[in-house]
């Protein structure tokens, strides 16, 4: 990525409004803003196409950032990235009609593309040519409005108590070749399918996410995620929060990659703000990351095996967990919810006993990690429910987006710690944990064996942190230059990325996070088709999703 926002114009026609443009962004230059290639709606999808299929293909499209940039009218911004080379490139389009904006859908070029443009639509009321399902996704469907939008009503949709029944069809839009468009309906769920319930209420849906499931006898013939029980507006709230308090909300999302998320954040902004931190800090910020990792995967064996009918497994993950949790919480002050990092390092220096008692722990978890491989990854039982149950092949992970240990079970090396090194990742040695099967036991062998990668990061660097300060000094007020930032990490659950378009505010005008959560959420249906009803709690399982962290 390089150190300047440098706007290249893709289309022909009116090269005006983009020169105007890069005027505009002409303060950002060597603060390390994204840069952008912008194309006209009715040349875009030919553009993606040819991106898509060139000699270094951009196959994995890592997220879709509906914006309202007022006058200039409605868009997105494309996030892509070619699994070859790992180069990355951001495209922007947008149409000037706010009554009923239409852009083209790039779904059958990236299948991830299905779920974030309903996304887009549900927050900015963009219709997508040629998507076939522009249901609302996280908010009611009788939802007024679309509040992301800059001239949002904040009050034009008062709490509503009512039952919602979800629609069983949806609405496809397309052009014709006279530039008109209309509109065919298709159906979601047909009267003859037989479709049962899987949550909210469910224990192993692991928070408030709901699975209208098709089934025929015990076969699954499709699953529909309804999602939003626990949106609570994440994105709206950061348009009226100063940028050290965006850092509260990111804790909110994955719990279980709190540190990670913040992590994330205060790179981006400090990335934007040409803020350069210290080294002991960047030291304290990965260790800190990779004892979230071991947490995180800790509780994935345990909810898994609990999930399958595990009872005594479910002590060990816990036993262990709590231990890192104790460490969190003489440095941090929390346990679930970490608070830890801040723009320019981190809130307060290391526990004096923190060395050594994380040095206690990973010598105590090395002895006791193959109590967990007895008991359960061998177990007869266990291997009949796992292997070659919900197979991924690395074409679909690749094209659904589904990132981190899901994606690495296919085959997809996409470990950001490797491929897009930050913090001290560049300095330690470490293998990225890759199988092939693609199945549901390779999903749980990824993050057991990663349990034991952090391990190994952590002993390099624990004895090793260097002395210096924790936090350099920063502004109470941090104002950033105008431009797209972005940044990533890997989080417990794959890539988290922050998305942030500054107009020279103390505000974000945009703040964006791509959830790890949705993407997978979203790899159900693929992956559970023609599975037993049973199976579906196991994979559910080792996809290993966070519902906050989908909703935000």
């Amino acid at each position: 990525m390089n150190n300047a926002d440098n706007i290249t114009v893709a289309n022909n026609a009116e090269n005006k409004a983009a020169e105007n443009k890069a005027a505009e962004n002409k303060a950002a230059e060597n603060t390390g803003a994204d840069n952008i290639i912008v194309i006209a709606a009715e040349e875009f999808l030919q553009k993606a196409e040819e991106l898509r299929n060139s000699s270094s293909p951009m196959d994995y499209l890592r997220d879709i950032v509906g914006m309202d940039w007022g006058e200039e009218g409605l868009g997105a911004l494309y996030y892509l990235e070619c699994t070859k080379t790992g180069e990355r490139v951001v495209l922007k389009t947008s149409t000037k009609d706010r009554e009923n904006p239409f852009l083209p859908s790039v779904c059958k070029l990236w299948k991830t593309a299905l779920i974030k443009e309903r996304e887009v639509y549900d927050f900015f009321g963009i219709k997508f040519l040629g998507n076939p399902d522009m249901r609302r996704i996280f908010l009611r469907e009788d939802w007024k409005g679309y509040p992301l939008r800059k001239d949002y009503d904040m009050n034009s949709n008062p709490l509503n108590m009512e039952n919602e029944e979800n629609a069983d069809t949806t609405e496809e839009y397309f052009m014709n070749p006279d530039g008109s468009i209309e509109g065919k309906t298709n159906v979601v769920f047909g009267k003859e399918e037989f479709v049962v319930n899987i949550g909210p209420q469910h224990p192993s849906t692991h928070g408030v996410l709901r699975m209208r499931t098709s089934i025929e006898g015990e076969n699954i013939c499709k699953v529909d995620p309804i999602l939003g029980y626990i949106h609570r507006g994440i994105e709206k709230m950061n348009e009226s929060l100063t940028y050290p308090q965006t850092l509260a909300l990111t804790d909110r999302l994955d719990y279980l990659s709190a540190h990670q998320n913040r992590h994330a954040l205060c790179m981006c902004i400090e990335k934007a703000a040409g803020i350069e931190i210290s080294e002991r800090a960047q030291y304290i910020r990965t260790i800190m990351d990779e004892l979230q990792r071991i947490d995180s995967h800790l509780l994935f064996y345990s909810c898994l095996v609990m999930d399958m009918g595990g009872l005594t497994p479910f002590f060990y993950g816990f036993r262990e967990r709590e231990m890192i949790l104790d460490i969190f919480e003489e440095t941090t002050g929390g346990r679930l919810i970490q608070n830890y990092n801040m723009i320019g390092g981190v809130q307060a220096d290391i526990h004096p006993d923190f060395c050594r008692k994380v040095k206690e722990f990973i010598a105590h978890l090395r002895s006791v990690i193959k109590d967990y491989h007895d008991i359960f990854t061998g177990n007869v039982i266990a291997r009949e429910r796992l292997k070659g149950v919900g197979v991924l092949s690395r074409e679909d992970a690749i094209s659904l987006g589904a990132t981190g240990g899901t994606g690495r079970a296919s085959g997809w090396a996409n470990d950001v710690r490797k491929h897009h090194p930050y913090a001290m990742y560049s300095k330690v040695d470490f293998k990225e944990i890759v199988y092939t099967e693609g199945d549901s036991f390779a999903r749980y062998m990824v993050r057991m064996d990663e349990i034991m990668e952090s391990c190994h990061i952590i002993e390099q660097l624990i004895d090793n942190i260097p002395e210096g300060e924790y936090k350099v000094k920063t502004k109470p007020i941090i104002k950033l230059p105008e431009g797209n930032f972005s940044a990533s990490v890997e989080s417990s659950r794959g890539e988290f990325g922050v998305m942030l378009e500054s107009h020279g505010d103390k505000y974000p005008y945009r703040l964006h996070y791509r959830s790890t959560g949705l993407p997978l959420v979203d790899t159900m249906d693929t992956v559970c088709k023609g599975q037993k009803i049973a199976d579906l709690i196991a994979i559910g399982g080792t996809l290993d999703f966070v519902i906050p962290d989908i909703d935000r």
